[in-house]
């Protein structure tokens, strides 16, 4: 096959398209690790939904700033503390640029997802959230946009109710109406599903929360990397994001909220670097972004990030969506030759990813299978117990895809599939 192929994309929020010619292949040579082996097999990596593996610049740029730029941020007044505060801020600057936002002061560092959507709960949340209030969350949401809602409920006494989940894997849209009222607060989703691979409407969706005076917090751990952005298009109040699924290093995430909002949340976390000053009786604290980014942050991580950003900009995110769409559309189609499977999600545009159940055996087994020859997949619930509920399975296998995967490799894990309907038989 040519991989110089002419990935044709709709833009998502300006619906513009972009033709662009990517040589793939070319791009693999970015990433120092797919050249391991696994049990003696060439690496097949199908797990970037829950890491994507990182390009040799994110990597250098890392190292770079551990060998030339290393001192805190903010506090010192030398050559290296001066140099690190610029590439920090530097990297607030181009993670705003990336989304959207108004300003960086919209973006506030985190750890990844889990930390900012627990930000909001814990500042935001118990601020403005109070008995008899309403949380609107979907069915297929990860447990990190639904635990630290059911604990602000249950601080709170506010009520969660859930958007249906229809057999196709689409929201049930019809029901929004009913359960979107006066009395929902916050409206919280994903942007794409990490199990089902679903792309929401969120541009809708925020429309519509909107109408009612609701909040909203979209998480968008799976689509930030692979499609298209703009906070402000999409019309969303808060957005959560980790570095480590963008080709970014672990341990570094974002939380984008308007600055209004912002402003009007208390900090979460008390400690250095977020204060104005201190008194042994009292404190007063930094505007935001810094009020949320008590201690020392994750210079290096941030750093890295930023030098994601620029990998993937250089490519194009429409012609990654498109690259992206492809092989999940493809994989979705290989996998009904395999005999005994059952693919979940929608039957056509779908994120980077396809979850699957075969009757020869159960994803932990076949996962474990799988991995003799080299092929990385996950296995289990994805941190979406009460999805896999709704589907009346204990787990799925998940195969996950990036701009570096290919078709053959798609069709290598068709060939190992058939071979595990085999020996589990």
């Amino acid at each position: 096959m040519d991989w110089r192929i002419v990935a044709c994309v709709a833009d998502y929020g300006v619906h513009k398209i972009a033709s662009i010619i990517i040589d793939w292949e070319a791009l693999r040579e970015d990433f120092p690790i797919l050249r391991e082996k696994a049990h003696g097999h060439p690496l097949i990596y199908f797990d970037s939904a829950a890491t994507s593996q990182k390009p040799r610049a994110v990597i250098e740029a890392i190292r770079n700033f551990y060998e030339h730029d290393n001192a805190n941020v903010h506090r010192g007044l030398h050559t290296l503390s001066s140099r690190a505060t610029e590439a920090y801020e530097n990297a607030r600057q181009r993670v705003a640029e990336y989304i959207g936002a108004a300003s960086p002061d919209e973006i506030v560092f985190t750890r990844g997802t889990t930390e900012s959507i627990n930000l909001v709960a814990q500042a935001w949340g118990g601020k403005f959230v109070r008995e008899g209030d309403v949380i609107l969350l979907t069915v297929m949401e990860h447990h990190s946009n639904l635990v630290p809602w059911q604990l602000l409920a249950e601080w709170t006494g506010a009520q969660l109710r859930f958007l249906p989940v229809l057999d196709d894997g689409t929201l049930d849209l019809e029901q929004l109406s009913s359960l979107l009222t006066t009395d929902v607060k916050l409206f919280a989703f994903t942007h794409v599903s990490n199990s089902l691979g679903t792309i929401n409407a969120v541009v809708e969706l925020c429309a519509k929360a909107r109408d009612v005076g609701a909040i909203t917090l979209v998480d968008a751990a799976q689509s930030v990397g692979h499609m298209p952005l703009d906070v402000q298009e999409l019309g969303c109040d808060f957005l959560a994001f980790s570095g480590h699924k963008m080709c970014g290093p672990t341990g570094i995430g974002v939380l984008y909220g308007r600055a209004e909002l912002l402003d009007s949340m208390p900090p979460w976390h008390g400690g250095g670097e977020m204060i104005v000053s201190v008194t042994l009786e009292k404190s007063t604290f930094k505007r935001p972004p810094h009020r949320f980014e008590a201690g020392t942050p994750n210079i290096a991580g941030a750093i890295g990030l930023a030098a994601a950003i620029d990998y993937i900009e250089r490519i194009g995110r429409p012609a990654i969506f498109g690259h992206d769409s492809q092989l999940a559309r493809y994989a979705a189609e290989r996998l009904t030759e395999v005999p005994g499977t059952r693919i979940f999600g929608p039957s056509g545009e779908r994120g980077a990813l396809v979850g699957f159940v075969m009757d020869a055996a159960h994803p932990h087994d076949l996962t474990t299978f799988a991995d003799q020859y080299g092929l990385a997949m996950r296995g289990g619930h994805h941190c979406n117990q009460p999805l896999m509920r709704r589907f009346g399975v204990s787990g799925t296998t998940r195969a996950s895809f990036y701009f570096y995967n290919t078709i053959e490799e798609i069709d290598r894990i068709i060939e190992i599939l058939q071979r595990a309907v085999r020996f589990f038989s």
